[in-house]
């Protein structure tokens, strides 16, 4: 007589739709905790996760670790034959066999006049690095599947799978309205037939949307921080008015779905050369 085993019970991840063992606490993908519900406003908006302290996270043969809550550290284990590429200045600290490497970039001119990154630094493992930024906020893992394309604004990733193909995209019609130079160009980030990680950081909260074909919103263009390549993006000026001293405009960059947008709460201008 044989006994069939019983089917392997999971649950999916709200956050990246992620399936995972029934008995897990957290998402194996992207670090949501999965006793947790969605927490979405009335407009649509949900927050990103709060990635509790010491969670880890797989991807390929490597492993991220979650460290902190004010001013989070993402620690990757590098596995043999698995690199991440990162803003060199986003390092914290690294075991001494890690090898160091610079990607080579095409475009640089046009990178330092869009005040994007110069330089792109890759770790290549096996051994242990960690990365930080110098302000509070949140990570925000994104597991990005074959096929998938992601713009982000500059100076915002943390890093990135080498499993991931990089780029920069100049959106079409978008003025500079950001100061320094900001805001023509954004990072692009592409999967092909292999899965990977994205890491980002938010200042202050990190919200994100769907949006539907033909749906559009009105965004400041500070709280901007990515967006699925689907969704266009252009900058509208709104004039406002204050009786007889005439008045004022605003600039707000209209997102047009569909696809996800994601907006941080609180920006820090980086000053470009």
């Amino acid at each position: 007589m044989t006994v069939s085993a019983e089917p392997l019970q999971r649950v999916v991840c709200q956050w990246c739709q992620t399936q995972n063992e029934k008995i897990a606490t957290a998402c194996r993908s992207c670090g949501a905790p999965l006793d947790i519900a969605n927490l979405v406003s009335e407009s649509g908006w949900r927050e990103a996760p709060r990635i509790k302290d010491m969670t880890e996270i797989r991807f390929g043969n490597s492993q991220c670790q979650v460290e902190g809550e004010i001013v989070p550290v993402a620690e990757i284990q590098l596995a043999p034959g698995d690199s991440v590429f990162f803003e060199h200045h986003v390092m914290l600290w690294k075991d001494p066999g890690v090898a160091m490497t610079v990607m080579s970039l095409q475009g640089g001119t046009k990178r330092m006049l869009a005040g994007m990154p110069f330089i792109i630094s890759v770790a290549n493992g096996p051994g242990r690095i960690a990365f930080s930024r110098d302000a509070t906020g949140e990570l925000v893992l994104l597991p990005l599947h074959p096929g998938m394309e992601l713009d982000v604004r500059e100076h915002a990733f943390l890093l990135c799978s080498h499993h991931i193909d990089y780029s920069y995209v100049r959106i079409k019609g978008l003025r500079n309205i950001l100061f320094g130079g900001q805001g023509m160009y954004m990072d692009r980030f592409v999967t092909t037939n292999v899965p990977g990680l994205l890491v980002l950081h938010g200042y202050g909260n990190v919200f994100e949307r769907v949006l539907r074909q033909g749906e559009s919103i009105l965004i400041e263009p500070g709280a901007f921080l990515y967006k699925d390549s689907a969704v266009t993006m252009n900058v509208e000026s709104q004039q406002l008015t204050t009786g007889l001293f005439g008045g004022t405009s605003m600039n707000l960059a209209r997102m047009t779905g569909p696809g996800r947008v994601g907006i941080q709460s609180m920006y820090v201008h980086h000053e470009t050369a």
